[in-house]
């Protein structure tokens, strides 16, 4: 792997949680792997009155605490942090942004830079386009001296007509591919690893189409509930803080055409074409293909949970959705008349992530199972934790007769004792420092992706009707998100943390 270019990283929000988390952490990895460029600046920007002193006092903690390094070495962590400046700037005052351009001024000259520079907005969406506007006045924003290149968070807008707007006012201030969309799942090395199962390897992909697929089913659950977000999520909701982006995303990677080439517009395309082709829900199907809920009081391994509305920063009456299932289908040659469900919801038994392909049961069953009935075999494709591949198939049980039993074969990277893991935003932030946007999505995906999703959000305005069911916090959703699932006797699957074990039915 190269080392990219030398270059100047603005983070913009670096007071932040999402910054002491996960960028600072990531970057530090890159660091010990030798792949941040050979000169490289950090320059911290946000409200908060700190010196450049104490944005590296805060960025060593946040190394220290976040990492995912098993070794830091102090030494290291200094050296590394010795990079860092800050800058207090007012995100409404152009004046603030004319002393940013000067301190880059200087840190390019004395790194060697030659321009090329990184702004990565940290911040609340609302603050994207007051930011680019203000970056472009203070003539930081045209890549003629080296490359500028702006980083972006979701949300991408709230709705289809915010996301056309937020994309316009981007298109007139800076390029489309000056803009990288950040989604953090398309950074995890299973997604990645998902185009290679299927393009690879000739033993699915034949199979991978209407002919030998039962259902898709994505799930991505978290066992936590909103935490100090409250204020945030409940003007977001599931729908919009999951589905629009990281469910859909999984989906169109799951779902597409063989790309021409590994280039990123290559594979980009084929992610729209599969957007494009989702069969819209008319909004007076909403009732019967989207199931929304909220998690409500319940008590866990003996720990007593709050429920949804009682958390800080909730309206006691909310309607957001702190779980949303949905089936849709994809009207093309590959997947007509084949059902995709994705789920996402917070307080779940577990946090986990996961791709499952359900292939059709043989035509005729021969053998009797051991317990339950047959079922068709499965892949399952783990994004987190314990990221990997399950292969679900019926053997043969040792004696006489032909009973048969439900096995598994599986793969887990964490077996791989001397492969490591880059964490999803060490990649994401590798590839933008080299120019790959690959694994960011692009403006016509994040507008077509909205457009799927807006007969919902109107259905759900315009229709109080439409319930909102409880779901007890520490089970798998409301009740009624099992009958979305094609076929007598079919559920979702629930899955443990541990991909190799018994699915769990989260009792409580």
């Amino acid at each position: 792997m190269e080392r990219p270019d030398n270059l100047i990283l603005v983070i913009f929000g670096a007071s932040g949680d999402l910054t002491a988390r996960k960028l600072l952490p990531a970057l530090y990895s890159l660091k010990i792997q030798n792949l941040m460029p050979e000169k490289f600046a950090l320059l911290g920007a946000a409200r908060t009155e700190w010196s450049s002193d104490d944005f590296r006092k805060h960025a060593s903690e946040a190394i220290k605490k976040f990492s995912e390094e098993k070794d830091l070495d102090p030494a290291g962590i200094a050296d590394f942090t010795g990079c860092m400046n800050y800058q207090r700037v007012e995100y409404l005052s152009l004046s603030d942004y004319e002393q940013l351009k000067s301190v880059i001024n200087t840190l390019s000259a004395t790194f060697h830079t030659r321009g090329n520079l990184i702004f990565y907005m940290a911040t609340p969406p609302s603050l994207y386009e007051i930011i680019s506007t203000n970056l472009t006045k203070a003539g930081l924003g045209s890549p003629a001296d080296g490359f500028k290149r702006f980083i972006i968070e979701k949300p991408f807008g709230y709705d289809l007509e915010s996301g056309i707007k937020l994309n316009q006012t981007l298109h007139q201030l800076i390029a489309e591919d000056q803009i990288y969309r950040i989604d953090h799942y398309l950074g995890k090395e299973t997604v990645q690893n998902l185009l290679v199962t299927r393009f690879a390897n000739g033993i699915f992909e034949p199979l991978w189409n209407r002919n030998y697929i039962h259902r898709v089913e994505i799930t991505s659950a978290e066992n936590i509930g909103v935490e100090d977000r409250g204020g945030y999520y409940d003007s977001a909701g599931a729908l919009r803080d999951m589905v629009q982006n990281h469910l859909l995303q999984m989906v169109g990677l799951t779902a597409m055409e063989p790309p021409s080439s590994l280039d990123a517009d290559a594979i980009r395309n084929e992610v729209l074409k599969v957007f494009q082709s989702l069969q819209p829900i008319k909004e007076e199907d909403v009732p019967k293909q989207v199931i929304r809920g909220q998690y409500t009081a319940s008590k866990i391994r003996g720990e007593c949970v709050t429920g949804y509305r009682y958390e800080k920063g909730v309206d006691n009456h909310s309607r957001t959705e702190t779980y949303v299932a949905i089936k849709f289908y994809i009207n093309n040659w590959r997947w007509g008349d084949v059902p995709f469900y994705i789920r996402t919801g917070k307080r779940m038994p577990t946090t986990v992530t996961e791709i499952v392909i359900h292939f059709k049961p043989s035509p005729h069953h021969l053998f009797q199972r051991v317990i339950g009935k047959l079922s068709g075999n499965q892949l399952i494709i783990r994004i987190q934790p314990n990221e990997g591949i399950l292969l679900k198939f019926d053997m043969k049980e040792p004696g006489s007769g032909f009973k048969v039993k439900n096995v598994n074969m599986d793969f887990q990277y964490k077996d791989l004792a001397d492969i490591r893991i880059p964490s999803a935003y060490e990649r994401l932030l590798y590839d933008v420092m080299n120019g790959d946007s690959t694994l960011y999505a692009r403006d016509d995906e994040v507008e077509t992706a909205w457009k799927f999703i807006e007969p919902v959000q109107k259905a759900w305005k315009n229709n109080p009707a439409i319930k909102v069911y409880g779901y007890s916090a520490g089970t798998w959703g409301p009740e009624p998100s099992n009958s979305l699932i094609e076929g007598e006797g079919l559920t979702w699957r629930y899955p443990s943390k541990n991909l190799a074990d018994e699915e769990i039915y989260c009792e409580l």
